[in-house]
Order: C-alpha cells, then structure tokens, then sequence
C-alpha cells in the first residue's frame, strides 16, 4: 500500500434516481370500451449505496470519481404493470468507512463488516397509478401521482483503518522496522522523521497458526491534536485499533515515562474516549543497551501499563511483545 495509492478521504456528489411517473390508462380492448383505471405505479428510483469490501485497503478508486448519478425509475404501465426500478450505484469501500454529509459534518453511518450495505442517498418514489385512487364514488380517475425527484447531495467517505494493534510513537521510534520484522508488509525505511506518511498494515503470524493486524501509523509530534505535524490525518485511524502498542526508542532525550506521557495527553486532546483502549509499551532499539543500563531505564518505565524491552534489529523479546499483544487483544 503505497504512499501514492493510499487514500482516505474523498468528497463526492451523488445524485439518486428520480421515481417513474404512475400511469393514468383505462382499461380497453376489443371486448371492453369502458373500462376502469388499470394504470401501474411508476418504478423507484435507484439508490446511490455503499458497501462493504473486505479486499479493498484504499479509496484510491473513488478518488476521481466526483459525481455518482443513479438511475431514474421508468413510469407505470397498463394492466397494473409497475415501471421497472432504478438502476442502483453501488459504492464498494474498504471495511472502516465512515459516510459524512459534506454540509453539516454529520456522521450518517459506518462501514465494518464485509458486505454490509447502507443507502447513501435514497431514490426517489415511484408516483401510484390510477388504480390506488379508484373508490365508491370515484370510480374513473383519470390522474396518477407524478414521481418522486432524487436528491442531489454531496458527501464525504473517510476511511479509517481497522487492526488489532495500532503503533504509536514519535519519527523515528522504529515502528515501521518493527512491523516490517513481524509481518510480511514493507513500509519505506529511512532514519529522518516522517518516513512514514500513509497507514501501513501487516499480518502478524503467531502460535499456531493463529494471527492478529498490526497498523503503522505516521509519528506523532507533540501538537498534532492542534493540527502540527501530521496532525489528525494519522490520529483518526488510531480509533479504530484495539489495542495500542506505544513504542518509545530507548535513545530517546527524554525519560521513557515522559515520552509516553506526551504520547498520551496528545491522544487525551484529540479523542478522550481513546483513554479506555488497552496500551502496551514496547522500548525500542534495546539492543543498544547493555544489562546495567536497561535495568537503570526499567525503573523509568510506568506502572500501570504492560511493557518490554525489544530490538526488532536483533530479534530481541519481539516473541515476548507478541504474547503481550495477544493476551490484550483477546482480553478485549
């Protein structure tokens, strides 16, 4: 997943079918001349809808796409014949998804599971024939109901991606070499800061056979609540992950404690309710520790969280941090 093919955000117009006019014909054939309404009830129009594709990791197909326009309804026909429905647009999306009113903001509904569909704008109603409005004392209508217009509205897709693990860390605090070492992905690699600039996502084999999704997501610096940095671009896709593994390297200038902290408060402004998710901690590039010196920055390391110390370079602990992902991950 590219940085050039990766997209997470497109504003689109959709425009839905306009309902096929009700019919107002009288029955007549060569045995009748006086026939009574017989006229169908004009087709729906078609929905503009979106679905859930489990394959798809990207908006990338629907970044050029601005406007989705459906089908009209065709109108009703004799015999009670109904006008047949508008073409539907379908919309398939990468699990995550969320569909926003581009005008207000508002959140009308998310994507999770593959397949799930939901109508992004509705088609307009077939207008009823004749028939419906035939009564004691209105025996002959000779009038239907017009169609239903569509609607034309402009919306928001926004993606947000779903994993188990979501990696949180300052540049350069080895999360692209970690997920590069326990997973199949290969994200671009480079000791200066905002290497990565898309969400990464990898495979993470575990015992038997079993398996977890480890996303990395751009570093944060400290502000990107306010909009620094990256900003909220790599923080909104942190709230679809179940667990968050903090990664502080241990040749870091601050203390381990205060990095994670900062870490934390830039979560707490942008979205309190990421305060609940479970969090592990995993001090980085260890390798460069000797015995003396690691046991000196364990005393450093909070509490009340769980941590290890790892080297994804040498191979140090990672089964250990994979232990510690997995018994959080299911405890969920």
């Amino acid at each position: 997943m590219s940085g050039s093919n990766f997209v997470d955000y497109v504003k689109i117009c959709c425009r839905s079918g306009k309902g096929g006019a009700g019919s107002a014909h009288l029955h007549r054939d060569k045995h009748t001349a006086t026939g009574g309404p017989d006229g169908g009830d004009g087709g729906r129009g078609g929905h503009v809808i979106v679905k859930g594709n489990a394959q798809l990791w990207t908006l990338l197909h629907l970044k050029f796409r601005k406007h989705v326009i459906a089908g009209d309804g065709e109108s009703g026909g004799s015999s009670l014949s109904t006008g047949k429905t508008g073409r539907d647009e379908i919309l398939e999306v990468p699990l995550g998804t969320i569909a926003r009113d581009a005008e207000t903001g508002e959140i009308l509904f998310e994507i999770n599971t593959d397949g799930e569909t939901k109508i992004l704008t509705k088609g307009g109603r077939g207008g009823l024939g004749n028939a419906n409005f035939k009564s004691a004392t209105r025996q002959t209508p000779r009038f239907a109901q017009p169609g239903e217009e569509g609607q034309e509205i402009w919306n928001v897709l926004e993606l947000k991606i779903l994993a188990d693990v979501g990696l949180v860390g300052f540049p350069n605090a080895g999360k692209s070499t970690l997920l590069s070492v326990v997973s199949a992905a290969k994200p671009e690699i480079a000791d200066y800061a905002f290497t990565t600039l898309v969400p990464n996502l990898g495979i993470v084999a575990y015992r038997n056979n079993r398996s977890f999704v480890m996303a990395d997501i751009p570093g944060i610096i400290e502000g990107a609540s306010k909009g620094k940095g990256l900003g909220i671009r790599f923080l909104k896709h942190i709230e679809r992950n179940a667990v968050l593994l903090f990664m502080v390297p241990a040749d870091t200038t601050r203390t381990i404690k205060e990095e994670y902290e900062i870490l934390l408060k830039e979560l707490n402004e942008y979205n309190p309710e990421l305060m609940h998710k479970p969090r592990v901690l995993a001090v980085t590039k260890a390798d460069m520790l000797d015995e003396e010196l690691e046991a000196e920055m364990k005393q450093q390391v909070p509490k009340d969280v769980p941590s290890v110390f790892i080297s994804s370079v040498a191979q140090k602990n990672i089964d250990g941090l994979k232990d510690l992902l997995w018994k959080e991950i299911n405890n969920q």
